[in-house]
């Protein structure tokens, strides 16, 4: 199935005649939005949970061969060949590949934050719902707080404030993501760019020895007094 991604749809277009049913269409937009964002991160870890699962199993397994294959020479249990040591280094440098690959790809971490991401979406959700029924229920019940213009306003900020803070959560979980992305990377631009600076660098200048003394011998130093007595 196609992932959606996050950009969702467009502000919903309609006339302000009727503001109560079209503070209820605002309010049913933001809720289907928010929904949406906390369905997208919840596919994107189901993807990288299975990655980051498969690799650490990758890893478990490699390792635990790299050290049974000559424990089990040593008890002859398996016939000794020039290739078992060897084998055993290459199963623990496959599980430190596989390790490595999970660090580089970013998959544990990633699940990780998709998964505290979408909590975070869904808590401030519901919290929207209990704050949109009680203004409902104030509306209805007791007297409205100030004009039904004010009791209007106050929904739209409602309904505003929780829409910046979804884009506040989603902001942070790019930040992050782009941090990590920058830490894992940054050795092999270090590389490269000492490489680069390396091949680009003049080559050290030669010395050249003194001139010689005039008359072509050598040039006389001055003798040293002895210590006196």
């Amino acid at each position: 199935m196609h992932q959606p991604d996050l950009l969702g749809r467009g502000f919903p277009s309609g006339s302000w005649e009727e503001p109560a049913e079209r503070l209820e269409e605002l309010y049913k937009w933001v809720e289907q939005e928010a929904v949406h964002v906390v369905e997208w991160y919840l596919a994107d870890r189901t993807r990288k949970r299975r990655g980051a699962r498969l690799l650490r199993l990758g890893a478990v397994t490699a390792a635990t061969g790299g050290v049974l294959l000559p424990l089990l020479e040593l008890a002859e249990v398996l016939p000794r060949s020039p290739w078992g040591s060897h084998a055993g280094y290459i199963a623990l440098l496959c599980a430190a590949a596989c390790l490595g690959a999970d660090r580089w790809l970013g998959l544990t971490s990633g699940w990780m934050r998709d998964m505290a991401a979408a909590h975070a979406v869904h808590r401030r959700l519901e919290a929207l719902r209990y704050e949109w029924a009680a203004e409902n229920v104030r509306e209805i019940l007791g007297p409205a707080e100030g004009t039904a213009g004010e009791a209007a306003e106050r929904l739209l900020a409602m309904l505003r404030r929780f829409t910046e803070d979804v884009g506040e959560i989603v902001r942070t979980e790019t930040s992050d993501w782009m941090v990590e992305f920058r830490t894992t990377s940054s050795p092999l631009q270090l590389h490269a760019a000492h490489r680069g600076r390396t091949a680009l660098a003049p080559p050290p200048a030669r010395r050249l020895p003194p001139p010689p003394a005039p008359g072509g011998g050598r040039a006389n130093m001055p003798r040293q007094r002895p210590p006196g007595g």
